[in-house]
C-alpha cells in the first residue's frame, strides 16, 4: 500500500514538473506575468476563505525602498552630504566605545552617515566658522570683538556637532515614542479579530505617520529580503533599540507575542487587553516623573534666556555710554546670535527627554486632498484660487522692515530732519523730540545715530517684520488644517460612546446598513450622530456598501471627517462583519474601551503639565514683551538724558581747556533705534523658541499644533512688545524733555 501512495505522489507530481519545464521555457516577461497572477489568485482565495487582508510583500518594499525621499527632512539629507564630504577631507576615527553609541544612533536615526564622517565634521565645520565668521565680520565691522566671538562660538559646538547623530535620534525617538500608545491599540485590535502577527504590524503601518510607521515597515522589509527568518525575530531584533529608553513598548509587544501561543481564546484576549493596559499605565508613571523633574530644568531656563537677559538691558545704556568700544553690533551678537543658540539647545535637551506621550498628526500630510488646505483659498463663484502663504509673509516682511530702516535710508539721501515738540536750540531739528536726531560725536567729530524719537520708533517695524511675517505665515498655513482636525477630535470624543452603541445594535442581530442609522438617530444632534448619519445616507440613497459609504474617495464619510483612529476603527468593523454581527460588536466594544482608557491616560497627562504650560504661556505670551518693552523705554530715556547733557556740557565747557574732559564722560552711546531692532528680534527668537518646547513638552511631536501655536505667539507677543515699547518710550521721553528743560 505504501508502495501504491508512493507511486501516486509520484503520478500527481509528474505533471507538476512538467508545467515548471514549460513555464522556464518562456519568455521572461511571461514567467514573471505568470508567478504574479498565480501569487494574486492565492491571495484572493486567502482573503474570501478567511476574511482576512494579506501582506503584500511588493507594496512594503517600494514603500521602505522610497521612504528616505518621502518623509527624510532636507536638512538631513544635507547633513549627510556634508558628513560624507568632510570625511574624504579629514578622515578621524572614534574610539571602540564613541563608535558604538555613534552607529546605534545613525542606525535608528535611519542616517547614510559613517562614525569617522560624523566626527570630522564635527572638527571641520567648527573650523570653517571660525576662519569664515571672524573674517568676514572682521572686514565689515573693523572690530577684532568678533575674531573672540567666533573662537568661542567655534569651540563651543565641536561637542555638539559631535553629538548631532544623537540629536537626530532623540528627535526620531521623540516622534516614534509619541505614537507607541497607538501603534499597540491598532495592533491589539486587528489581533483581537486575525491573530497574525505579521498582518497587524503592516495594519498598524498603515495608519501609523512618519517615522514609527517606517520602523514598522522596516521590519517587514527584513522579512521580506530573508535577513531575518520571521515576523517575530525582526520584531524583537527592532524592539531592542528600544530597551534603554522604552521598555513598556517591548513588554507590550512581548505580550502580544504571547496571545500568538495561547491555548484558549479568553487567556489569548486577556494578553492582548494586558499589553494596551501595560503601556498606558508605564506611560503614566513616566510622565509623572518627568513632570516633577522639570520644573528645576524649566526655571533655569527662564531665568538664563528671559531675565538675566533683559534685565541686563537695563545696565547697558549705562554701559555703552560710560566705555569706549562698545556698539550696536556687539550687542546683536550676543541677543541675536548666542544667547538664542544657548537657550535652543538647553530647551532641547530638556525635551529629550521626555518619555512616551500620546500625540496627534499632521492630517494634511497623511491625506493628500487636504493638503490645499495648508493655503489661503478664495473663493469667487465656482472658482477657488489657492495662495501660498508664503507669499503673504514675504510682503508684509519687506513692506516693515523697509519701514524700520527708513531712518537710515533717508540720512543716506541727505534727507532734512524734522522735528516735534517745543522748541529746543541745543537739539539737532531745534525741537524737543526729532524723526532721525543725527548728530556729532563728542570723540570722532563725525556724524552719527539715528538718536531721534521718530528713528527709535521706526525700528520698532523691524521686529515687526519678523514676528508679524512669521507668525502669519505660520496662521495660514495651519488654521484651515487644524480646524478640521479639531472636528475630527470632536468626533474622536464621542466615538468611543457611538461605537459602542453601535456594537449594541450590532450584537442584537441587526444588520450594520440599519444599526447605522438607529445609531445616527439616536446621536442626533452630536459630531458622532452626523457622521453616521452621512454613512447611513450613502447606505439608503446612493445605494453603497457600509465599506464604501465609509471609504468611497469621492463621497464616503471618512472625506468630511479625516481620522486615523476612526478610519482604522471603522476597517476593523469592516473586516469583522465578515465574521458574523457577534463578532463584530465585541470588537467594536473592545474599540470603544481602548478609546477611552487612552484619552483618560491623555487627560491625565495633560494635566500633569498644566502648572509647567500655563508658566511658560505666561512668559511667552505676557512676561517677555512687556519686560523687554518696559526696558526698551527705559534705554530710550536714559540715552536720551545722557545724549543732551553730553551737547549741553559740550555749550557750557566751550573754550574751557581744563574743564572739556567732562564732554568725554558720557560717550556718544548706542541710539535706542538700535536697541529696539536688536531686543524686539530677540523677543521674536525666544517666543519661537519657547513655543516649540511648550509644545514638545505638552504634544510631542505635533507639527500641526506647533505651527499653529507659532502663528498666535508670534502675532500676538510682537504686537503686544511693540505696543508697550511705543507707550512707555513716548511716556518716559516726554518725561526726560521736562527734567532737562528744568534743570537748565
Amino acid at each position: 500500500m505504501a508502495e501504491n501512495n508512493h507511486q501516486k505522489n509520484e503520478y500527481e507530481i509528474k505533471p507538476y514538473k512538467k508545467e515548471v519545464k514549460l513555464v522556464l521555457q518562456m519568455p521572461s516577461k511571461s514567467e514573471k506575468q505568470k508567478v504574479q497572477d498565480l501569487v494574486e489568485s492565492y491571495r484572493k482565495r486567502i482573503e474570501k476563505e478567511l476574511g482576512a487582508r494579506t501582506y503584500s510583500p511588493k507594496t512594503v518594499s517600494k514603500e521602505y525602498q522610497e521612504f528616505r525621499e518621502e518623509f527624510m527632512p532636507r536638512h538631513l539629507t544635507l547633513y549627510e552630504k556634508l558628513c560624507n564630504y568632510s570625511e574624504k577631507i579629514l578622515k578621524i576615527k572614534p574610539n571602540k566605545k564613541n563608535e558604538k553609541q555613534i552607529i546605534d544612533n545613525i542606525t535608528i536615526a535611519h542616517l547614510k552617515v559613517t562614525p569617522a564622517g560624523v566626527l570630522s565634521f564635527s572638527i571641520l565645520a567648527p573650523i570653517f566658522i571660525i576662519l569664515f565668521g571672524s573674517l568676514s565680520f572682521y572686514l565689515i565691522f573693523q572690530s577684532s570683538f568678533f575674531i573672540l566671538f567666533f573662537l568661542i562660538i567655534g569651540v563651543s559646538i565641536i561637542i555638539p556637532l559631535g553629538k548631532m547623530p544623537e540629536y537626530i535620534a532623540n528627535s526620531w525617538r521623540l516622534k516614534a515614542s509619541n505614537q507607541m500608545v497607538l501603534c499597540i491599540f491598532y495592533v491589539v485590535t486587528y489581533m483581537r479579530h486575525t491573530s497574525n502577527l505579521e498582518n497587524a504590524i503592516e495594519f498598524a503601518a498603515e495608519h501609523l505617520a512618519p517615522p514609527l510607521s517606517i520602523d514598522l515597515k522596516k521590519v517587514l522589509w527584513d522579512i521580506e529580503t530573508e535577513k531575518y527568518e520571521s515576523v517575530k525575530e525582526s520584531l524583537d531584533i527592532y524592539l531592542e533599540t528600544w530597551k534603554k529608553w522604552n521598555f513598556e513598548f517591548i513588554e507590550a509587544f512581548h505580550l502580544i507575542e504571547s496571545s500568538l501561543y495561547e491555548g484558549s481564546e479568553d487567556r489569548r484576549l486577556n494578553s492582548l487587553d494586558k499589553s494596551l493596559d501595560v503601556i498606558l499605565s508605564e506611560t503614566y508613571e513616566k510622565m509623572l516623573h518627568y513632570a516633577h523633574n522639570l520644573q528645576s530644568p524649566i526655571t533655569m531656563l527662564h531665568m538664563l534666556g528671559i531675565i538675566l537677559p533683559i534685565l541686563g538691558l537695563v545696565i547697558l545704556p549705562l554701559v555703552v555710554n560710560f566705555m569706549e568700544g562698545v556698539k550696536w553690533f556687539h550687542i546683536a551678537a550676543l541677543y541675536n546670535l548666542a544667547l538664542p543658540i544657548g537657550v535652543y539647545y538647553l530647551g532641547k535637551s530638556i525635551l529629550s527627554r521626555r518619555p512616551t506621550g500620546y500625540g496627534q498628526t499632521d492630517i494634511s500630510e497623511d491625506n493628500p486632498e487636504l493638503k490645499k488646505y495648508r493655503n489661503v483659498i478664495i473663493k469667487i463663484g465656482k472658482f477657488e484660487f489657492l495662495i501660498n502663504p508664503i507669499y503673504f509673509s514675504i510682503i508684509i516682511g519687506l513692506l516693515f522692515l523697509f519701514l524700520g530702516v527708513s531712518p537710515i535710508l533717508l540720512h543716506a539721501i541727505n534727507f532734512p530732519d524734522i522735528g516735534l515738540g517745543g522748541e529746543d536750540l541745543t537739539s539737532v531739528c531745534g525741537k524737543k523730540f526729532c524723526l532721525l536726531g543725527y548728530r556729532e560725536s563728542s570723540i570722532t567729530g563725525k556724524l552719527i545715530g539715528p538718536y531721534g524719537l521718530g528713528a527709535s520708533i521706526l525700528g520698532l517695524s523691524v521686529p515687526l517684520a519678523f514676528g508679524l511675517g512669521l507668525g502669519i505665515y505660520y496662521r495660514l498655513r495651519s488654521k484651515n488644517v487644524i480646524k478640521i482636525r479639531d472636528r475630527s477630535k470632536k468626533l474622536e470624543l464621542e466615538f468611543a460612546s457611538a461605537l459602542f452603541q453601535l456594537g449594541n445594535r450590532l450584537g442584537d442581530g441587526l444588520p450594520a446598513e440599519i444599526a447605522f442609522g438607529k445609531v445616527a438617530n439616536t446621536m442626533q444632534g452630536t459630531v458622532s450622530g452626523s457622521f453616521f448619519k452621512l454613512v447611513n445616507r450613502n447606505v439608503t440613497r446612493l445605494g453603497m456598501s457600509i465599506k464604501k459609504a465609509i471609504f468611497d474617495p469621492e463621497y464616503g464619510a471618512l472625506i468630511t471627517f479625516p481620522s486615523n483612529l476612526i478610519e482604522s476603527s471603522m476597517k476593523v468593523l469592516v473586516e469583522s462583519i465578515k465574521k458574523g454581527p457577534i463578532v463584530a460588536a465585541q470588537a467594536l466594544t473592545n474599540i470603544s474601551r481602548y478609546i477611552k482608557e487612552i484619552h483618560s491616560v491623555n487627560e491625565r497627562l495633560r494635566d500633569l503639565m498644566a502648572d509647567i504650560i500655563s508658566s511658560m504661556n505666561a512668559q511667552i505670551k505676557f512676561l517677555a514683551p512687556a519686560i523687554s518693552g518696559i526696558v526698551i523705554g527705559i534705554t530710550s530715556m536714559v540715552t536720551e538724558i545722557l545724549g543732551k547733557l553730553s551737547v549741553q556740557l559740550q555749550t557750557v565747557t566751550a573754550g574751557v581747556g581744563q574743564q572739556a574732559g567732562l564732554v568725554s564722560i558720557f560717550g556718544d552711546g548706542i541710539p535706542t533705534f538700535y536697541f529696539t531692532m536688536i531686543i524686539g528680534l530677540y523677543v521674536v527668537q525666544i517666543t519661537y523658541i519657547l513655543t516649540i518646547l511648550m509644545n514638545g513638552i505638552e504634544n510631542g511631536s505635533d507639527k500641526l499644533k506647533e505651527r499653529y501655536e507659532l502663528g498666535t505667539n508670534l502675532i500676538n507677543s510682537t504686537l503686544l512688545f511693540c505696543f508697550i515699547s511705543l507707550t512707555v518710550m513716548i511716556i518716559f521721553n516726554v518725561i526726560a524733555s521736562q527734567i532737562l528743560v528744568s534743570s537748565f
